[in-house]
C-alpha cells in the first residue's frame, strides 16, 4: 500500500529507526541487512527532507523532527496492524501466536507462572515473551510495543482499558532461627533491625517503598539493596535482617525456606495489581483470550488480610 510515494514497509523500517536509533539494530528487528536498513533510511530522509537520525559522538541521536514522528508513525503502525493483521477468529487449540506480557517477578511468582501452565494447556501453539516491569513499561504498551501489562493501580495509564487482577497485603518476612522474634515484632524492633528492600534497576521504589518514606520519613536501616522481589529472602535468611514483602509472596517464601512469618507493628497499604492493554486490541480476539486465563486464575487465588 502507498500513500504520496511511501509504503507500510518504508512506515515499519521508519518507526524501527525512531525507536532502536541504531541502524543495525533497527534492521535485525525487521529481518533486514544493514546496508538495506542504511538504504531505506536514505529514502526516507529524501521523503521528509530531513536527516532523521545524525551522529552525536558514537551514537545517532533523533532530528527534531524525527522526534515528532514517533507518536504519529506509532499510532499509525498499531491501526494498521488492528485492522488488518489481527485473525478474526482465534481457535486455541489450533493458534499459533506470539504475546508480549511486562509483570514484575512478584507477578510472575503469584500469578503468571500458573496462568502460563494453564494457556499451555490449553493452547499449546502459543509462545509467550515474559518482561520485567521497568520505568518505560507505560511506554511500551501506550506505543504497542507490549499486549498486556500487569502494574499497580497507581502506575495504571487512563487511556488504556484495564482490570483488577488482585489485591495483596504486606508481611514481615525474618530468619526462622531469630528468637528476638519469637513472639512476634514491636514498632521499635521494625525500625532498630536491619532491612531488605526492593529498588528496580532505575532506582525507583515500588508501592510500598513509596508508602512507608510518605507516612514515615523513611526511618529504616537499610542494610540490602535487592533489585528482585525473588531475591529478597536470601538475604534475610541466616541473618537478623527483616524484609516487608507482599504477603502473598510471603506466604510462598515462608513454605519453601528457614523464614518465619510476622505481623507488621503498624498499619500497612494494600495493593492492587490492574491488567491493562492497548485499546487499539480491546477487541482482538487472541489478546482477550490471553486476558481471560489470567482472569480465571487470579480469581481462584485465596484471599489475603
Amino acid at each position: 500500500m502507498r500513500y504520496q510515494r511511501i509504503d507500510l514497509n518504508l512506515l515499519a523500517a521508519l518507526d524501527a529507526l525512531l525507536a532502536e536509533r541504531n541502524v543495525t539494530r533497527a534492521a535485525e528487528r525487521l529481518h533486514m541487512t544493514q546496508s538495506a536498513m542504511s538504504g531505506v533510511l536514505a529514502r526516507l530522509r529524501d521523503y521528509f527532507g530531513d536527516a532523521l537520525l545524525v551522529p552525536v559522538g558514537r551514537t545517532l541521536q533523533l532530528t527534531p523532527r524525527a522526534e515528532a514522528l514517533i507518536s504519529p508513525v506509532r499510532q499509525i503502525i498499531l491501526q494498521v496492524d488492528a485492522t488488518l493483521g489481527v485473525q478474526p477468529e482465534f481457535d486455541p487449540p489450533t493458534a499459533r501466536r506470539h504475546f508480549t506480557v511486562i509483570a514484575s517477578d512478584y507477578v510472575t511468582q503469584v500469578l503468571m507462572a500458573e496462568a502460563l501452565r494453564r494457556i499451555a494447556l490449553l493452547a499449546p501453539g502459543l509462545s509467550f515473551d515474559v518482561r520485567p516491569t521497568h520505568a518505560g513499561m507505560a511506554q511500551d504498551l501506550d506505543q504497542g510495543r507490549v499486549d498486556l501489562l500487569v502494574t499497580p493501580a497507581h502506575l495504571t495509564l487512563p487511556d488504556h482499558p484495564q482490570q483488577l487482577l488482585f489485591e495483596d497485603t504486606y508481611h514481615i518476612v525474618a530468619c526462622a532461627q531469630n528468637a528476638a522474634l519469637a513472639e512476634g515484632i514491636t514498632a521499635a524492633q521494625y525500625l532498630q533491625m536491619g532491612h531488605v528492600v526492593y529498588q528496580d534497576d532505575q532506582g525507583s521504589n515500588p508501592w510500598f517503598e513509596q508508602w512507608y518514606a510518605n507516612q514515615h520519613r523513611g526511618n529504616r536501616r537499610v542494610e540490602v539493596v535487592a533489585h528482585g522481589f525473588l531475591l529478597m529472602p536470601r538475604f534475610v535468611m541466616g541473618t537478623s535482617r527483616i524484609a516487608t514483602i507482599q504477603t502473598r509472596l510471603a506466604q510462598q517464601f515462608v513454605q519453601a525456606m528457614p523464614l518465619r512469618l510476622l505481623e507488621p507493628p503498624m498499619p500497612t497499604p494494600r495493593l492492587t495489581e490492574i491488567l491493562q492493554w492497548h485499546r487499539l486490541r480491546d477487541d482482538d480476539p487472541g489478546v482477550r483470550w490471553v486476558r481471560e486465563q489470567i482472569q480465571a486464575v487470579a480469581r481462584q487465588l485465596p484471599p489475603v488480610d
